[in-house]
């Protein structure tokens, strides 16, 4: 019993009979629900395989979407890539799934009929558009409310299933403001995106991850980037003293959506995305030195942003310059959110109730940070890459 399965079309042929997934024809085959993608399952589970699910990611070249394709390839999942702008970022995703397996197709946040095309053959949907600074083009509320909106009406036009969709821990209406009068106007959009969600497609699954980690983040070379200090010195709010993160990493947010879209009783929760330790800030940024051997002896030396107007002036110079892509990552609205302490609030469910192994930084973070270490291609004896850096301090309070 062959069967040959060509996404180009979207077209399943079983020996001279047809069956097409948008506009059903079926021959001879009494026993196929067209309705029921999960009957075309074939294989034994791997990539090579079918599982029945057809999946659309949004937001899939971003830094979590790599993630959350390849493990959805892993298991034989049929991918359905929007992009928007050059392929090329794109095309490195065909490698997820076996040869047919992973579509691509071209797509605007606010153009219905190019969403709906994105959809159409698709029985779950992930969204993980997002906005992390404004540009000239696309405002908070642009991308994190209006086209989450867009991309919920379009998944509930087509009948779709399962939607997945990605907030942000600490999302409030009103954010308390740190350094910005207003608070964080990226918070407040992502609470009123998840309200959106909810509204148009009441059964969504909502994910708040806390700072996410990784291969390629905007949390670890954020810290580590030059631009970043000032000179060897590190400048914090508060010193890093007053505020507790619990950063998790990117695998396992990846393993909570995956596992979520196969758990049916996760439909109409809402997911925090957080690691198993919280840590003072100012112990993270610590660590994170020590690991790069840049540490007292280099020169690092931590102290209160509000006692340095000239690191102030740099971030608003960095701000005007590169509206677009801030050098370093460095903004008014990254600091903002760097004030607050992740907030986990009792009776949400986390990851582990998706049945996530989570992973401790202590084992993870040497790795992701051997490329910064200081000298590490010259005056380093192999000895010193045997000695574990002190790791952080467990915050006391949680």
């Amino acid at each position: 019993m062959a069967l040959v399965l060509n996404t180009g079309a979207n077209i399943l042929k079983k020996h001279t009979g047809v069956i097409s997934i948008g506009y059903i024809r079926t021959a001879n085959y009494s026993d196929f629900n067209p309705y029921n993608l999960a009957s075309l399952k074939r294989g034994t589970g791997g990539r090579s395989s079918f599982n029945g699910i057809v999946a659309t990611v949004f937001g899939a070249s971003g830094f979590v979407g790599r993630y959350v394709c390849n493990r959805l390839g892993k298991i034989g999942t049929q991918l359905i890539l929007p992009y928007r702008g050059d392929f090329y970022p794109m095309q490195r995703l065909k490698l997820v799934g076996d040869l047919g397996q992973v579509l691509f197709q071209p797509y605007h946040l606010f153009d219905d009929e190019s969403l709906d095309k994105a959809v159409r053959y698709s029985n779950v949907v992930i969204n993980l558009v997002g906005r992390e600074w404004e540009t000239m083009n696309f405002k908070f509320d642009d991308v994190n409310v209006e086209g989450a909106r867009k991309i919920a009406e379009a998944a509930k036009r087509a009948g779709v299933k399962r939607l997945i969709h990605v907030s942000a821990l600490n999302a409030a209406e009103k954010p308390k403001p740190h350094l910005l009068s207003g608070g964080s106007k990226f918070l407040a959009s992502k609470w009123k995106g998840e309200r959106t969600v909810l509204e148009v497609f009441p059964s969504a699954t909502i994910f708040r991850p806390s700072d996410v980690y990784g291969q390629e983040d905007r949390f670890l070379r954020y810290y580590v980037h030059t631009w970043r200090r000032q000179g060897h010195w590190m400048p914090l709010w508060e010193n890093g003293e007053k505020t507790i993160k619990q950063p998790v990493f990117v695998s396992d947010l990846a393993a909570g959506i995956v596992n979520a879209i196969k758990e049916p009783d996760s439909a109409g929760k809402i997911y925090q995305a957080v690691g198993p330790k919280r840590y003072l800030l100012s112990e993270l940024v610590d660590w994170f030195h020590r690991v790069m051997r840049k540490d007292k002896d280099w020169g690092y030396h931590r102290y209160d942003m509000k006692y340095d107007p000239i690191f102030k002036l740099k971030v608003t110079l960095t701000q005007k310059v590169c509206p677009s892509w801030p050098v370093g990552h460095l903004h008014w609205e990254r600091l903002e959110r760097e004030c607050f302490t992740d907030h986990v609030e009792k009776g949400i469910p986390t990851l582990e109730d998706l049945c996530v192994n989570l992973t401790e930084m202590e084992n993870q973070i040497p790795w992701e940070l051997k490329p910064f270490i200081h000298g590490i291609y010259h005056g380093r004896d192999l000895e010193d890459f045997a000695i574990r850096p002190e790791p952080p301090k467990v915050a006391a309070s949680v």
